[in-house]
């Protein structure tokens, strides 16, 4: 486990014991990455030129994502109690590879379930002219920003106030409703993705302490779905490799929404991210609430 350095709270200012407070930090950092989201918006408007061929969505994705990632290891990592940088390169090849092939068997496996049962099948030959923006879209900027947002601060820090159990409840919930936004969206396609992506990318953060995983596996289901098997990612239609259709039960199709809506990717995905959690539970990376590690340190610290 990360070690986290931290000031004694009774030797800290009080300005500070609530600047460091795990909500405040969260809020703080939320705030930041608003800001940084925001800043991309306007450069992406106003400083950078139109280029040919290059769509202006791209543009945001591309210096957006730059800029939550410096404003990571510049403000974010610095905030709270514990300082902890979770997007440190040292180390981080190997659980960004595994994820990135992890990503790519899971959703392999769940498109193969669908094959075997007759509601996926591959129709003709695909288009991979616009690959390279399709992977940035669908694929690189969300797993950058929405780890970034999910685990790296809202994870982060409700783990640090409530506990382990708490900010896999509350993340994967979240995550879940954000994509009631999204095209051909549903509740049991909220339900899906709190489970098998929430579950999933949240115990990748417990087991590793990084983001890393989170966002290989993230960044390679969606690629996966989109740009190999034609399939919706969260419900915005894209060209794959393939030309391919859904066709059958909407609770084995996804109904419009894609396979992540269907109650094969909810087994397949929700599996795989049990297990994360049960490994980061036995590696003894389950953080207690923010009030019971106070008892215990009190207690500690009390004369014999």
């Amino acid at each position: 486990m990360q070690q986290a350095t931290a000031v004694p709270a009774d030797e800290r200012p009080m300005w500070r014991r609530i600047v460091d407070f795990p909500l405040v930090a969260m809020l703080i950092a939320l705030l930041v990455a608003a800001a940084g989201i925001t800043v991309g918006i306007l450069i992406n408007q106003y400083v950078i030129p139109p280029i040919r061929a290059v769509p202006r969505s791209i543009v945001f994705d591309v210096v957006t994502a730059i800029i939550l990632v410096a404003l990571y290891k510049l403000v974010i990592r610095h905030l709270g109690e514990r300082k902890r940088d979770d997007l440190r390169l040292s180390g981080s090849a190997r659980p960004l590879a595994l994820g990135v092939v992890g990503g790519l068997v899971l959703f392999s496996a769940v498109v193969a379930v669908a094959a075997a049962l007759g509601v996926y099948r591959i129709t003709g030959e695909g288009d991979a002219t616009d690959l390279v923006p399709a992977l940035i879209l669908s694929a690189i900027f969300p797993a950058i920003s929405e780890e970034m947002i999910f685990r790296g601060i809202l994870f982060r820090w409700i783990e640090e106030f409530g506990g382990s159990w708490a900010a896999l409840l509350l993340t994967s919930a979240f995550f879940g409703a954000v994509h009631l936004a999204n095209p051909n969206a549903t509740p049991l396609a909220a339900i899906g993705i709190a489970f098998e992506a929430g579950v999933m990318l949240g115990g990748a953060y417990m087991l590793t302490r990084s983001l890393w995983l989170a966002m290989g596996l993230h960044a390679a289901w969606n690629f996966a779905q989109g740009e190999i098997y034609d399939i919706p990612v969260s419900g915005t239609p894209v060209h794959g490799l393939v030309t391919a259709r859904l066709s059958g039960p909407p609770l084995l199709t996804g109904n419009g929404f894609g396979l992540e809506a269907s109650v094969i990717a909810m087994l397949i995905a929700t599996l795989f991210g049990v297990w994360l959690v049960w490994r980061a539970a036995k590696d003894g990376e389950v953080v207690k609430p923010w009030w019971v590690r106070r008892r215990r340190e009190r207690l500690a610290a009390a004369p014999a």
